[in-house]
């Protein structure tokens, strides 16, 4: 995933959960500047991946616009959402099988019984004298 195509999974993601999020609110959440986030806004207006709604001529929020995700805009999140989860789980199970490899070798190496070489050649290696 491209790091535009991260924001903008992050915008989406933000206005699902809260629609009414300002522009300069959301560019604080994604940490980016008003510019790229305006940006990003309308590329996803021209997407038809949200939609603009302006609010009633209600007490405190004349002139305010809300976001909303289209459906379009719910299916791209969600699909976006599946191949995190899938990248993740792969990312997942390769450290599982990672870790019980270093464990066997781990364990393997501490059962074997150290023979007079390998002590003399240890500490050679550190610096000590042999005998």
């Amino acid at each position: 995933m491209s790091p535009q195509e991260q924001s903008q999974f992050q915008i989406l993601r933000a206005l699902e959960r809260d629609p009414r999020l300002t522009q300069r609110q959301l560019a604080q959440v994604l940490g980016v500047s008003n510019g790229k986030l305006h940006y990003l806004m309308v590329a996803l207006v021209q997407k038809g991946l949200i939609k603009l709604e302006h609010f009633k001529n209600n007490a405190g929020k004349l002139g305010k616009i809300a976001y909303m995700l289209t459906p379009e805009g719910v299916r791209l999140r969600m699909a976006q959402t599946e191949g995190y989860l899938a990248r993740k789980q792969v990312e997942f199970d390769a450290l599982q099988a990672e870790i019980a490899t270093l464990k066997i070798q781990s364990d393997s190496e501490i059962a074997l019984p150290q023979t007079p070489a390998m002590v003399e050649n240890s500490q050679m290696s550190f610096g000590g004298e042999s005998r």
